[in-house]
């Protein structure tokens, strides 16, 4: 039978791959603010992907274009006013030390975030296949085996694609607008297929 794309609260699987992935993010910036994980600190450095990747709605910015006020490799132009959107960011790399400096976006080219579903991986839109080369693809692909057998999902986002990704298949379902949720069909735990609907005409039973 159909199932809706994730359940709030299902944080069980992904607290096994990553035990502090949602913790609660404090803010960050570009200006060489430490960053404490629970061994070590890190902080963005260099590292502005996410001033391209994300959409800033204060800023009317659309995803996958730079930030007019960021300056790519150094930083943010009005970090001391930056909207609360962003002041309250934190990428997954920076606050979770279980992902290892191969994983930072500048190198990876790739931003990790959670949802109340599973984990966002936002490529650069410059490197859209950076998810399939490895170390990543293979973990990846592990994430969303736990993820598989509890409810849970891993969704690549390149450019306007949002692509699910299972331990076996990989369903492209191009663009999801803001109105529209992932209805996915399983097979006892196993997803077989995956749809996009319209919110309001999600059956919950």
């Amino acid at each position: 039978m159909p199932m809706l794309h994730g359940f709030a609260g299902r944080t069980a699987p992904l607290r096994r791959i990553f035990p502090s992935i949602f913790i609660n993010l404090r803010p960050t910036g570009f200006d060489g603010n430490d960053r404490v994980t629970s061994s070590v600190k890190r902080t963005c450095g260099d590292c502005t992907l996410c001033c391209k990747v994300m959409a800033i709605e204060a800023l009317a910015k659309p995803a996958s274009a730079w930030c007019r006020h960021c300056k790519p490799g150094c930083g943010c132009a009005i970090y001391a006013d930056r909207p609360a959107e962003c002041e309250n960011f934190a990428c997954l790399w920076l606050v979770n030390d279980l992902l290892d400096e191969q994983w930072k976006p500048s190198r990876s080219k790739l931003v990790l975030t959670t949802s109340e579903n599973g984990i966002e991986i936002r490529c650069d839109p410059g490197s859209p296949n950076a998810w399939r080369k490895e170390p990543y693809a293979g973990e990846i692909r592990a994430w969303a085996a736990e993820g598989e057998r509890d409810a849970m999902t891993v969704v690549v986002i390149a450019g306007q694609r949002m692509i699910l990704v299972t331990p076996d298949l990989e369903f492209d379902l191009g663009l999801v607008g803001p109105d529209e949720r992932i209805v996915r069909e399983l097979e006892g735990t196993k997803v077989v297929g995956a749809t996009v609907v319209k919110a309001g005409e999600i059956r919950r039973g």
